[in-house]
């Protein structure tokens, strides 16, 4: 079943199925996957978008490797610092602060994100699941632990305050693990949720692509929610057509919230 959004979230005017209110009425796990679509409606540049200017000339997958770190540290935690600054200038947007309220209806609310902006804690959502780490955060390149302060002597990229080895963002770049307590507690949430919610991903990079289809096989209610149709739009139980600002609002409105 398709639903297209349009317009003001309140009063709702996007038809959504009636089937659809009832399982989220009478849902007690709600599992929610985001994905950049989420974000690049605050204005935050997808992941090859930011390729512009200076950077114009880089693949992303020449800069987000551990390779290329130690190759050229000063470049890659350049271009990282660039896109913190970026994130640093935008706002959490309606889909954000509708989610942060849907995690107040249901007893047990997971959102587990692709994103590393960390808009969705500025919203106020405080289950999260990060699968791809968070760029406002920094770590040590050899110890692999969070630094929160270190000296300022100027150097780029700064040293780790403890062990005296290279800082570096506390991202997943290519070629690296996902960190698998986080993969583990989303394919638990996935795999015993009522109801999952897809949102402003195109559901093609694993291992989160494989998330929604968990969530299927064992029986959740799946919503996917994306301007345009992706690879899993024919296989969700429900999909609504339309930006995540725009269509989580409405929908949060016909919950009576």
């Amino acid at each position: 079943m398709v639903a297209s959004g349009a317009g003001p979230a309140h009063p709702p005017d996007m038809t959504v199925p009636t089937e659809l209110i009832r399982r989220l009425g009478t849902a007690r796990r709600v599992t929610v996957l985001t994905g950049a679509g989420v974000s690049a409606e605050s204005g935050v540049p997808t992941f090859r978008d930011a390729q512009t200017g200076l950077w114009a000339k880089f693949k992303p997958e020449e800069l987000a490797t551990p390779r290329a770190f130690r190759r050229n540290p000063r470049l890659v935690w350049e271009w990282y610092d660039g896109r913190r600054r970026r994130v640093a200038t935008v706002q959490p947007n309606p889909a954000h602060l509708a989610l942060a309220e849907m995690e107040k209806l249901f007893p047990h609310f997971t959102l587990i994100t692709q994103n590393v902006d960390g808009l969705h804690q500025r919203a106020g959502s405080r289950n999260v699941i990060e699968l791809h780490g968070n760029i406002t955060r920094t770590k040590c390149f050899d110890e692999g632990t969070v630094i929160s302060s270190w000296p300022d002597t100027g150097e780029v990229p700064p040293k780790c305050p403890n062990c005296g080895g290279l800082l570096r963002p506390d991202v997943v770049w290519f070629e690296e693990p996902m960190p698998e307590a986080q993969m583990e507690q989303a394919a638990e949430a996935s795999t015993h949720c009522d109801v999952f919610l897809s949102i402003g991903t195109s559901t093609v990079v694993q291992p989160a692509a494989s998330l929604p289809f968990e969530a299927l096989r064992s029986g959740a209610t799946v919503v996917e929610i994306n301007p345009h149709p992706t690879t899993f739009t024919s296989d969700a139980d429900y999909a609504l057509a339309g930006a995540a600002g725009i269509v989580l609002p409405q929908l949060l409105a016909y919950l009576g919230k």
